[in-house]
C-alpha cells in the first residue's frame, strides 16, 4: 500500500471525526447562567433536530449508499425520529421530578392584596371604628373578602416545599365623610395610609407548613381627636398549621416525589427499549434487502438461463428439430422467470424505501436519498452450530437484561406506593394550627382637648417605628392562638371507591407482570427452536439447491442427446428457482430468529455493539468506514 493512499484514507478518517464531533447540540433544556436571576429565567429549549447526521452524506458514493451492519446501526441512532421522539422522555421525567420535589399539586394561589385603607385595629379613628364593628361607608372601603378555592385530587395533596416569599405594599389617600362626628369631630375625615406585608411560607413532607407574616401599617390623618399622629402598627405572626389524619406522615407527602424518581429508571428503561426494537428493525430489514440483492441475483440468472434456453429452442424450431409447441414452452418459462424478477426487483426497492425511513430524518423526501441505491456490504452468516447454555440460563439472562420487563416491575412499584395517597385519603381531615403574634403601636404624640378633657398619649408609645419594632421584639403585646379542624364526609363513598379502583387497577398490573414473565419462557424456547430449525432447513435447502443444480445440468445435456424434451428441461429450471428461494427464505428466516432471540433475551444491543450513551446523545463516536463495495 503506498503512501499517498495511506494519507488519504488518514485524512478521510480524521474528517469524520471532525464532523462527528461538530454534530448538533444536545435536546436538553440549559438553564440561564446568570446566579441570581436564573430561578425566573426561561431554560433555553434547543430547537427540534431535523437535520440528518454528517456521517450519511460521507457513506455515499457515486449515488450509491454503502453499508455495513454497524454503519446502518450507526445512522438509525443519530437520525431515527422514534429514537428522537424518544431521547425527550428521560428528560421530560427529570423535570418532572423537580416540579414533584418543589411539592403541591397546582401552581400556589397568593392572597389577596385587596389592603387599601386598612389599618391596624385602634390605629387613628378608622382603626377605632373597625375595632368596634363600625364602618363609615363611603369610598374607603376595604373591598370584597377572597374565598377559599377547592381543588380535587385523589389523595392527600402535598404541601408546597419550595419556599415562598410574598411581599405588598399598597399607598392610599382617602377621603371620608363623617355621619357621626363625635369620634372624629370633623364632617371629612382624609387619611393617608400605607400598608406593608411580607409573608414566608414552607411546607414540609410530614404533612405542615409554617408561615412567618410581618405586616406595617402607617397613618396620617386630620382628626384632631388622635392622641397618636402619625403613628406606625407593625406585627409579627407565625402560624404552624399540621394534617394529623389525612395527609400525614412523610410516606403519603413524598409519594409523588418517589414515583417520579421511579420514573426516571423507567424512563431510561423505556429509552433503551426504544433503541433496541430500532436496531432490531434495522437489523431485519437490512438482512431481508441483503438477502434480496442475492434473490435477484438468482432470478437474473434464471432470467439469462432461460433466455438462452429460448434462443436456442428456436434455432431448433427454424432447423425443424423441435416443434413449435416446445418453443411455446420455452418462451412460457422465460416470462415466467421475468415475472420473478420483477417481483423480487420490487420487493427489494420496499425493503430499501424503508430502510431509508429509519436511516434518515427526512426519509425518503432527502433529496441525497431519493435516488441512492443502498448497497448492503455484509451477509447473513449461519454457523454450523449454536453453543447456547441450558433454557434455565437463558431465562436468567432474558429477566436480568430485559429493559421492558424492568420498567413494567417499576410500573407496579409506583402504583403501590400512590396506593399510599388513596388509602390515606379515606381519613378524615384534622387540621391542628397554633399562632402566635406580637404587635407594637408607636406615634407622634399629640394633646387632645376634648369634651372628655385632655388626653395625651402614654410616653410608652412615643417614636416610631424603631419604638413599635422594639414592642414587637421584646412581645411586650402578645396574642397566642390554638385551633382545631376537623371534616368528614358522613359516608365517604368516593374515598372508598377511589381506593377500591386503585387497588384493583394494581392488581391488574401486577396480573399482567406476571403473565410477561412467564411469556419470556415461551418466547426463549420458540426463537430457539425456530434459530434451529432455520439453520436445518437452510442446510436441506442448500443440498437441495446443489442437486437441482446437477438435475438440470443432466437434463440439458439429455435433451442436447435427444434424449428429453424442453418440457423436462423447464420443469428442472422451475425447481432450480424455487430452490434457490427456498435457500435465501432459510436464510432470512435464520437471520429474523437470530434477531428475535437476541431481543427476547435483552442482549440486542451488547450484541450489536451499541453503546446507550451514543443513543442518548445521537451522537456516535465510532468513526464509519469508508468501504468501497467489493469487485
Amino acid at each position: 500500500m503506498n503512501i499517498r493512499l495511506l494519507t488519504r484514507m488518514a485524512l478521510s478518517a480524521a474528517c469524520s471525526l471532525v464532523l462527528l464531533c461538530a454534530q448538533e447540540p444536545t435536546v436538553e433544556p440549559v438553564r440561564a447562567s446568570k446566579p441570581f436571576l436564573r430561578s425566573y429565567l426561561a431554560p433555553n429549549v434547543p430547537p427540534v433536530r431535523l437535520e440528518n447526521s454528517a456521517r450519511l452524506a460521507n457513506l455515499v458514493r457515486a449515488e450509491m449508499l454503502y453499508l455495513t451492519v454497524q454503519d446502518a446501526i450507526a445512522l438509525a441512532l443519530e437520525n431515527n425520529l422514534d429514537i428522537e421522539v424518544a431521547r425527550y422522555n428521560p428528560i421530560l421525567a427529570v423535570w418532572q421530578l423537580e416540579r414533584s420535589q418543589a411539592g403541591g399539586a397546582l401552581p400556589g394561589v397568593p392572597s389577596s392584596a385587596a389592603q387599601a385603607g386598612n389599618v391596624a385595629n385602634g390605629q387613628g379613628v378608622l382603626g377605632s371604628q373597625a375595632a368596634a364593628g363600625v364602618s363609615s361607608g363611603g369610598n374607603g372601603g376595604t373591598g370584597t373578602a377572597s374565598t377559599n378555592a377547592t381543588i380535587a385530587q385523589i389523595g392527600p395533596i402535598a404541601q408546597t416545599l419550595d419556599p415562598v416569599i410574598q411581599y405588598n405594599t399598597v399607598f392610599s389617600h382617602q377621603t371620608a365623610p363623617q355621619s357621626d362626628t363625635v369620634q372624629s369631630v370633623l364632617p371629612v375625615l382624609v387619611s393617608n395610609t400605607r400598608n406593608s406585608s411580607f409573608a414566608y411560607t414552607q411546607g414540609f413532607l410530614i404533612g405542615g407548613n409554617v408561615t412567618v407574616t410581618y405586616k406595617d401599617s402607617y397613618l396620617n390623618e386630620n382628626a384632631p381627636t388622635d392622641v397618636l399622629n402619625p403613628s406606625s402598627a407593625p406585627s409579627l405572626t407565625v402560624t404552624f398549621q399540621q394534617n394529623l389524619l389525612r395527609g400525614f406522615g412523610i410516606a403519603v407527602n413524598a409519594r409523588t416525589i418517589r414515583v417520579s424518581q421511579l420514573n426516571v429508571k423507567a424512563s431510561a428503561l423505556n429509552f433503551k427499549t426504544q433503541v433496541s426494537n430500532t436496531v432490531n428493525q434495522v437489523l431485519n430489514l437490512y438482512y431481508a434487502l441483503s438477502a434480496g440483492y442475492e434473490d435477484i441475483k438468482a432470478k437474473s440468472n434464471a432470467v439469462e438461463v432461460a433466455q438462452k434456453f429460448y434462443e436456442n429452442s428456436g434455432l431448433q424450431e427454424r432447423a425443424g428439430t423441435l416443434a413449435r409447441l416446445d418453443v411455446t414452452t420455452a418462451e412460457s418459462q422465460l416470462a415466467t422467470a421475468q415475472y420473478d424478477l420483477v417481483n423480487s426487483q420490487t420487493t427489494v426497492r420496499q425493503q430499501e424505501l424503508q430502510l431509508k425511513n429509519l436511516l434518515s430524518r427526512k426519509g425518503v423526501a432527502d433529496p441525497l436519498l431519493a435516488s441512492v441505491q443502498i448497497v448492503p456490504l455484509d451477509r447473513i452468516a449461519v454457523p454450523e452450530a449454536d453453543e447456547f447454555p441450558p433454557i434455565k440460563d437463558l431465562l436468567q439472562t432474558a429477566l436480568a437484561n430485559r429493559s421492558d420487563l424492568a420498567a413494567e416491575r417499576i410500573g407496579v412499584t409506583s402504583g403501590e406506593i400512590s396506593a399510599l395517597g388513596t388509602r390515606n385519603g379515606i381519613l378524615p381531615l384534622l387540621v391542628a394550627i397554633g399562632t402566635e403574634s406580637a404587635a407594637g403601636l408607636a406615634g407622634k404624640p399629640k394633646t387632645v382637648v376634648s369634651s372628655f378633657g385632655v388626653q395625651t398619649a402614654n410616653p410608652y408609645f412615643d417614636g416610631g417605628i424603631g419604638t413599635a419594632l422594639g414592642q414587637v421584639l421584646r412581645r411586650n403585646f402578645p396574642t397566642n392562638r390554638a385551633a382545631a379542624y376537623f371534616q368528614t364526609p358522613l359516608r365517604n363513598d368516593q374515598a372508598q371507591a377511589d381506593y377500591a379502583i386503585d387497588q384493583l387497577q394494581l392488581r391488574q398490573s401486577q396480573i399482567q407482570l406476571s403473565k410477561d414473565l412467564n411469556q419470556v419462557a415461551v418466547d426463549v424456547s420458540n426463537y430457539l427452536v425456530a434459530m434451529r430449525q432455520a439453520r436445518g432447513r437452510y442446510r436441506a435447502a442448500i443440498q437441495t439447491r446443489i442437486l437441482q443444480e446437477r438435475l438440470l445440468d443432466a437434463e440439458q445435456k439429455k435433451l442436447a442427446g435427444g434424449a428429453s424434451t424442453p418440457f423436462n428441461v423447464v420443469q428442472q429450471q422451475r425447481d432450480l428457482v424455487a430452490a434457490k428461494s427456498a435457500e435465501i427464505a432459510a436464510l432470512v428466516d435464520f437471520s429474523n430468529a437470530r434477531v428475535a432471540l437476541d431481543q427476547t433475551l435483552g442482549t440486542t444491543l451488547e450484541a450489536n455493539h451499541v453503546s446507550i450513551e451514543d443513543a442518548q446523545t445521537g451522537k456516535v463516536q465510532r468513526v464509519s468506514s469508508l468501504a468501497q463495495p467489493s469487485k
